[in-house]
């Protein structure tokens, strides 16, 4: 058998990233509570997602960010996870207009309650972004 493609897994890299697009507010709110309960885990999530996945060519940070709202809004029950990808969502450039048109185009593929789902999720960190101005 060939050998096969090493994967890349750079954890600096990792963490350049999540620093660009989460404030240290939120990492430390939800890594380090996290690292608390499941030392190591956070790490683990850091390097092989955000320097593993993420650094894969062939989507923009964007793209990625597109297919993260839908993938998630389709689970369902993750909405404090879909609630830091709609804030990331936006830092990287998504208008909170193109968000609110990946929920509703998703409604006919994932159904509609798990779309209105999403949406509430969108509009509270709408609002909440609203309030911090």
């Amino acid at each position: 058998m060939k050998p096969l493609t090493p994967a890349v897994l750079d954890r600096a890299a990792g963490y350049r990233l999540i620093g660009e697009i989460q404030d240290e507010q939120e990492q430390l709110a939800v890594l380090g509570r996290l690292d608390e309960l499941a030392p190591g885990f956070p790490d683990w999530i850091v390097t092989a997602l955000f320097g593993g996945t993420y650094q894969r060519e062939g989507l923009t940070l964007r793209d990625r960010q597109v297919a993260n709202l839908a993938a998630l809004t389709a689970m369902g029950g993750v909405e404090p996870q879909l609630a830091t990808h709609v804030r990331v969502s936006l830092r990287v450039g998504m208008a909170r207009e193109e968000i609110v048109e990946v929920m509703t185009h998703l409604a006919p593929y994932v159904g509609v309650p798990k779309a209105l789902a999403g949406l509430r999720v969108v509009a509270a960190v709408l609002a909440d972004q609203d309030g911090e101005r």
